[in-house]
This record gives structure tokens, C-alpha cells and sequence, in this order.
């Protein structure tokens, strides 16, 4: 028996958003929006473990620089951080 690559496997979109830590209704928003890509499988969608890596690796380079932000905005405007 042949076991895959867990970076190749397909999940539910119930299991991707597990994955992401959001929710249901999110997970599909994402979807919808073209901002996840996904397969269709019978009228079932399928959202990849590697999609869903590099998703999650830019939405925390893009909450990282905002954070980087704010905190240099504050410090150049008094407020102790």
C-alpha cells in the first residue's frame, strides 16, 4: 500500500478550516473569494494541506508586518511600545 505525502493530501472544508482555526462560514468566504484554491469532487469541495500551508505563511507575514507597523507607529508617536 502506498502512503502519501500529507503536503498532497485533500481535505474537506470542514477539515480546512480546523486547519486555518476559523471557521466553517470563513473557510467557504475564502473559497468563494478566489483567495484559497480548491478542487470539486462530486459536488464536494477538496482544499490541498499545501494550499492551506501557504496560505497560512502569508496571512502570518502580512499580520507580522501590520503588527511591525502599529508598534513603529506607536513608538514614533509616544505611546511606549
Amino acid at each position: 500500500m502506498k502512503t502519501q505525502d500529507p503536503i498532497h493530501v485533500d481535505l474537506t472544508t470542514e477539515q480546512a478550516a480546523e486547519y486555518l482555526n476559523v471557521s466553517h462560514p470563513f473557510l467557504i468566504s475564502l473559497l468563494e473569494e478566489k483567495k484559497l484554491q480548491y478542487a470539486t469532487v462530486g459536488s464536494h469541495r477538496r482544499v490541498r494541506v499545501a494550499d492551506l500551508q501557504a496560505f497560512r505563511e502569508g496571512d502570518d507575514k502580512q499580520r507580522e508586518t501590520i503588527l511591525r507597523e502599529l508598534a513603529a507607529d506607536a513608538q514614533l508617536n509616544g505611546h511606549g511600545y
